[in-house]
């Protein structure tokens, strides 16, 4: 069929939009941090118990008075000029990531098949994957202060989209035109995103433990919750995203046997997912084996995503492989 060239003129559009907003909402986030100076209330569920209560209790009473912990206790106090601040770049995000997939959805309208055949449209769906990942969370953990380190790397990666991956709409070439680009891209581009939430985290707990263990904390990292928390959360956010990588290579691999009569080849692109899934997989298996949390634990963590980026950017456009497509 032929590519509708309008659609496709609003999709870029749209797109740029998107980035714009998106700039806009960085700015307000940033704002947030930079007008609200107090601290993260780590303990909220004991400020909350009547002193009356507490009188006469001793340690072991004390714990018992206090009402047991619920979601990881993420909770910024108000600030009413922060907050405005922080409530305008949420909204905005959300605004962005509207017009963000809105330009997806008129890409792959315009050319009749999903928009992630090329690294252009990954990176656009990636990037769209990372905000939705994150506006998700927001709803289940007061995590609006993440805002500013996940909306910064995907202002980069659309940058990136749409000044050096940019390509025209256009027809995939034969070897992707099969029903498994839909099953094994969008398991890989949801993969992508959720690993940029977790690898955001994973940066701050360092930045956080690091003050903690110097006894230096102040300015930045006493506006971040603790590093026991943030771990916490790295660790949930990896353990979501992981079996959704599984199943990207387990699809890649049974698309690799529709296409060219093998399922596994070594090829450089195949050998990085599985790598990616090895490091991953040993964050997993050490955390829940040998209790191995903290540092150790945020270092293969990143480990694993600067293998994710190094196959998708290195391999993609510098190696010669079955997947060299996949640059055009």
């Amino acid at each position: 069929m032929p590519v509708h060239h309008q659609l496709a003129h609003y999709s870029d559009r749209f797109v740029h939009f998107s980035i714009a907003v998106y700039a806009l909402a960085m700015l307000a986030l940033c704002a947030e941090w930079a007008f609200d100076s107090r601290r993260f209330a780590t303990t909220p569920a004991a400020a909350a118990v009547p002193a009356a209560e507490l009188v006469g209790v001793g340690a072991r009473g004390l714990d018992a008075a206090v009402p047991p912990a619920g979601p990881p206790a993420i909770v910024r106090p108000t600030d009413e000029r922060a907050d405005r601040f922080g409530r305008i770049g949420l909204s905005l995000t959300t605004l962005a990531f509207l017009l963000h997939f809105t330009g997806v959805l008129c890409r792959g309208l315009a050319v009749h098949r999903v928009p992630w055949g090329n690294m252009y449209e990954f990176s656009t769906a990636a990037a769209l994957a990372a905000v939705g990942a994150f506006l998700v969370l927001t709803r289940i953990y007061d995590i609006r202060w993440l805002g500013v380190f996940v909306i910064t790397p995907v202002l980069l990666t659309m940058g990136l989209a749409v000044t050096v991956l940019y390509t025209d709409a256009e027809q995939l070439q034969p070897a992707l035109q099969s029903y498994w680009l839909v099953i094994h891209v969008i398991a890989a581009v949801t993969s992508a995103g959720v690993f940029t939430v977790g690898a955001a985290v994973s940066v701050l707990y360092l930045i956080v433990e690091r003050a903690e263990r110097r006894a230096v904390v102040g300015g930045f990292t006493e506006r971040l919750p603790s590093a026991a928390t943030l771990d916490r959360l790295a660790y949930r956010v990896h353990a979501f995203v992981f079996p959704l990588w599984t199943f990207a290579v387990i699809a890649g691999a049974i698309w690799a046997e529709s296409a060219w009569g093998r399922y596994w080849g070594w090829d450089p692109k195949e050998t990085w997912a599985f790598i990616t899934w090895v490091v991953y997989a040993a964050y997993l298996h050490a955390r829940a084996t040998a209790g191995w949390k903290g540092r150790r634990a945020a270092a293969i963590a990143l480990t694993g995503f600067g293998c994710f980026l190094f196959n998708y950017f290195v391999i993609n456009l510098v190696v010669t492989g079955l997947h060299s497509y996949a640059g055009t």
